[in-house]
């Protein structure tokens, strides 16, 4: 089945009616993108404070490790490394002597 519109324009044939619906269109289409606008800087700013937080505590969490000497160490701490100083002689393997 082909339907075909001769009228295509504007639904009414009220030239008052037309420009209700133009601005009434207009009206709902700005509406429509400031709401779009003002959910994409809520979500927007909800994802920086999600990155932040995440972002501190794990600047947090690598500051307990290097405090505790098991993250990696800074310039400052590798400047100041004590070295134990000894004596070792080396032993001869003779363990391939015997049967």
């Amino acid at each position: 089945m082909k339907y075909s519109f001769s009228n295509r324009g504007l639904p009414a044939g009220n030239p008052i009616a037309n420009i209700f619906v133009i601005v009434a269109g207009v009206l709902i289409i700005a509406v429509s993108v400031v709401l779009g606008f003002v959910a994409f800087v809520v979500l927007g700013s909800i994802v920086a404070v999600f990155a932040a937080v995440i972002g501190i505590r794990l600047w947090w969490f690598n500051r307990t490790l290097r405090k505790q000497g098991g993250g990696a160490q800074s310039s400052s701490q590798a400047r100041s490394t004590t070295y134990i100083e000894g004596e070792y002689s080396v032993v001869e393997d003779d363990r391939e002597d015997r049967p």
